[in-house]
């Protein structure tokens, strides 16, 4: 997440408040000068940062914190409420039309992702609105970049208009009648970029919009470029008046201050996240779920969502019936695995309350750990998958031979397994002493 840093900051900070049994003026604004560090280290606008933390002591000393039954908790709900405050408030979604296209034109300078970042739009509105859409290449500028935007569409099973490198705002107007013509749900138009602002881009951006009259103006700006993201937002929604901003590489381990500034400076609202290189590393911004996931509360709502898009209901339902009744096998721990992947692998975990911060070098293990065991699976036979208790020493050893492993993997996996079937029995006993939620047990995962 590219705000990683600053949660971390926060986290270690309410934990020192959260030691304590009493809180004070002095130790109060210690905390609020650890913040401030905090939110200028990771790069967020001086302005913003005053703002803010004025805010957090003026509502802290309004609701008289110091003499509560518990201060710690209340301030971090006052500075929740700021942070959510900051990144927007509330949620600004986006409306498609009902009879005819809803246009956007994306927007922004070169280098910001905004052509992947179209792509990634396209393919959330055909895959996750199931909606007809239209990729539209307007940079004749960028070498390649058509070629790009063609061969993302194929990617992502996306129509895209071209028609070369005639001027740009007669490509608009063509791409748009097409998609008028033939009844698409949206249009997505990806201009030209510049390495800098200047009045040619700004000429060309104004004519288009003037032209096709789009629905939505679209900012992608980089994650990773700090306050200039601001400057950049300023500069287009000057000459543009922007719908919103798409902030790109938000999975970076940038210091992430941009999104933290940018709604205040600009009054823009953040649209979407790109959050991986993947196609479908796109999402929803919520400001409430990203101060809680910065605050390290997690995001539970996210997690529900990814898990619906991904899972099989019926498989989970089954699955979960399977574990509580004993009746775990080696298949469905690989099934189990496939699902843990197709959820975004190691990544989900960021988005469940409580986690610690797990290193790039411990989800890079478990991912390898994974795939070693599906390997290992695979060179089972179907006897041996279903009765696990039988794989003694000279079938471990063909197994072993079979997948290019050693027998220590081997027992590793039957390890992690046995754990995995001892921890559904205490679930089992949970849930008949009423103690459990009914039906949970599909998210679980061995890699824990």
């Amino acid at each position: 997440m590219g705000l990683q840093k600053i949660s971390e900051k926060f986290q270690e900070i309410f934990k020192k408040i959260r030691g304590q049994s009493r809180l004070s003026e002095s130790n109060m604004d210690a905390m609020l000068k650890e913040i401030r560090i905090a939110l200028l280290e990771a790069d967020v606008n001086y302005k913003v940062v005053k703002h803010f933390l004025d805010e957090v002591k003026e509502k802290a000393v309004g609701q008289d914190v110091l003499k509560k039954l518990n201060p710690s908790q209340m301030l971090v709900s006052i500075v929740q409420d700021e942070l959510t405050s900051l990144l927007g408030g509330e949620d600004a979604p986006i409306s498609l039309n009902k009879n005819k296209p809803t246009i956007f034109l994306m927007v922004g300078l070169q280098g910001s992702g905004k052509t992947t970042t179209s792509a990634k739009l396209a393919k959330f509105y055909k895959s996750k609105e199931k909606k007809k859409v239209l990729l539209g290449a307007l940079d004749v500028y960028r070498p390649a970049a058509i070629e790009q935007l063609v061969t993302l569409g194929k990617q992502v099973s996306v129509d895209v208009f071209t028609e070369g490198k005639i001027d740009p705002v007669e490509l608009a107007k063509h791409a748009k009648k097409k998609a008028y013509d033939e009844h698409y749900d949206v249009l997505i138009l990806d201009t030209a970029g510049r390495l800098q602002i200047d009045d040619l881009l700004m000429n060309e951006l104004k004519n288009i919009k003037k032209e096709i009259e789009p629905d939505y103006i679209l900012l992608v700006v980089d994650a990773m470029s700090g306050q200039e993201a601001s400057n950049v937002a300023i500069s287009f929604n000057d000459a543009l008046s922007l719908s919103g901003a798409i902030m790109s590489k938000f999975d970076s381990d940038a210091r992430g201050g941009a999104a933290l500034s940018i709604k205040y400076l600009t009054n823009l609202s953040i649209k979407f996240i790109g959050v991986g290189e993947k196609m479908d590393d796109l999402e929803q911004f919520h400001p409430d779920r990203m101060a809680s996931r910065i605050l390290g509360m997690g995001d539970i709502l996210t997690l529900v969502e990814k898990a619906k898009e991904e899972i099989d209901e019926k498989e989970a339902k089954k699955m979960t019936r399977k574990m509580l009744e004993g009746e775990f096998n080696l298949n469905d721990m690989m099934q189990q695995m496939k699902q843990f992947n197709r959820l975004g692998s190691m990544s989900i975990l960021r988005l469940i309350p409580g986690m610690p911060k797990i290193s790039d070098e411990q989800k890079e293990l478990a991912k390898r750990e994974m795939k070693n065991f599906e390997v290992i699976i695979s060179s089972m036979t179907e006897e041996e998958r279903l009765n696990p208790e039988i794989i003694k020493n000279s079938r471990k050893l063909r197994i072993a031979k079979g997948s290019g492993k050693n027998v220590q993997d081997i027992n590793r996996l039957l390890n992690k397994f046995n754990k995995t079937k001892d921890m559904m029995k205490q679930m089992k006993s949970l849930s008949k002493g009423g103690k459990f939620p009914p039906g949970f047990g599909g998210m679980n995962t061995p890699f824990h």
